[in-house]
């Protein structure tokens, strides 16, 4: 009886080894799988900040404090830094993410320079993004410790600078502030790429697809019907991450919830429309579960939801520019943790547009009926 079992359940195994054996997709997923997840981590997930926004608000003007900003630039962790005349329109670009950090110097820093009390410096930091912040920080401080206001060599003293950090949006640099302000992007991209990947292969696998087609309505109309009802789905999901993480945390969005919900709605079409295209190309339920799984997770990566986007290589991110969960991820942010408007995330939203609508002229060339 033993031996009959263990014979079943090997030819069992072997018959389902052939199929798999035989599915080209299934076999360079598992193929392609490590070998993304092994160059993400080992080379594009970094703990050091690179190619960082900052501004400077330099009161001073003087020879001693252009010095100073040309040493912290020459880090290598900064892009050359925006002159800013103003506190405001410091907090401005902060608020809209335009820059992680401004320098202040004000006027005399370079006459305290030179005195037993040191000079002081102020440096606005972002504090949405706790570890970019602090990081940034830290290199700053390093920076000034070892300033030397002539710009001599080893046998000139260092001048002492008291740099004065100041946490804006997050002032605790609290984690879950970071996580809990793009949340609804990683269960929205969740639902909607594991919801609408299986659609289309299911009608292939029943013998439906092609009736699917024949009906009397076009491809464009087809696809938008069946993404409706996720975008209902994710709106309940949306509601419900928010609610709980101002129950449970005391985190609540700091902007409208409205504008929110306006950024949502493209994300989620376009979310929906790359599960749509998954369902196109895959043959069988079995590919658009891999293809979809291989898509979440670098995903998650490269859009800088779950790693600050700061301490990604340039042409990295420019890959996760053609993300759409980057985008909400920006919006989110903007909105949630730093109280944001409709028009800061105005453009994030006719990115998304653009990216749902050459998605969707894609899923309907793909779709366009082959019936012999």
């Amino acid at each position: 009886m033993t031996k009959r079992f263990w014979s079943n359940v090997w030819a069992i195994a072997f018959k389902e080894a052939r199929v798999l054996r035989n599915d080209p997709a299934v076999m360079a997923m598992m193929l392609i799988q490590p070998v993304v997840m092994v160059l993400l981590f080992g080379g594009v997930v970094k703990n050091t900040p690179a190619h960082t926004p900052w501004a400077v608000l330099d009161r001073a003007q003087t020879e001693t404090s252009r010095r100073l900003v040309e040493a912290v630039e020459t880090t290598g962790y900064f892009v050359p830094p925006r002159a800013v005349s103003s506190y405001r329109e410091a907090e401005a670009l902060l608020a809209r993410g335009k820059v992680t950090a401004t320098l202040v110097i004000p006027e005399d820093f370079e006459r305290n320079l030179g005195r037993n009390g040191g000079a002081r410096v102020q440096l606005l930091l972002d504090g949405s993004e706790p570890l970019t912040a602090a990081r940034i920080g830290g290199i700053v401080t390093q920076v000034t410790a070892g300033f030397r206001p002539d710009g001599g060599g080893d046998g000139t003293p260092a001048g002492i600078i008291d740099v004065r950090q100041r946490f804006r949006f997050n002032p605790t640099l609290a984690d879950s502030i970071f996580y809990l302000a793009a949340l609804s992007g990683m269960l929205l991209t969740n639902l909607c790429l594991s919801a609408s990947s299986g659609g289309l292969v299911a009608e292939r696998e029943s013998g439906t697809y092609e009736q699917l087609l024949s009906l009397p309505t076009t491809a464009l109309e087809l696809v938008l019907g069946k993404l409706v009802p996720y975008v209902g789905l994710s709106y309940f999901v949306l509601a419900l991450s928010t609610l709980l993480g101002g129950l449970f945390f005391g985190f609540w969005p700091r902007g409208n919830i409205l504008v929110l919900a306006v950024v949502a709605l493209p994300f989620v079409l376009a979310s929906l429309a790359i599960g749509v295209l998954v369902s196109t190309i895959a043959h069988t339920t079995t590919q658009s579960v891999f293809v979809t799984v291989f898509f979440i997770l670098p995903s998650m990566i490269l859009s800088g939801i779950m790693m600050p986007y700061a301490f990604m290589p340039t042409p990295i991110r420019q890959i996760g520019a053609l993300l759409p969960l980057r985008w909400y991820g920006i919006a989110s942010r903007r909105v949630v943790a730093r109280g944001g408007g409709l028009d800061e995330v105005i453009g994030p939203i006719l990115v998304l547009l653009v990216i749902f609508a050459v998605l969707l002229a894609i899923v309907r060339w793909r779709m366009k009926p082959r019936l012999g």
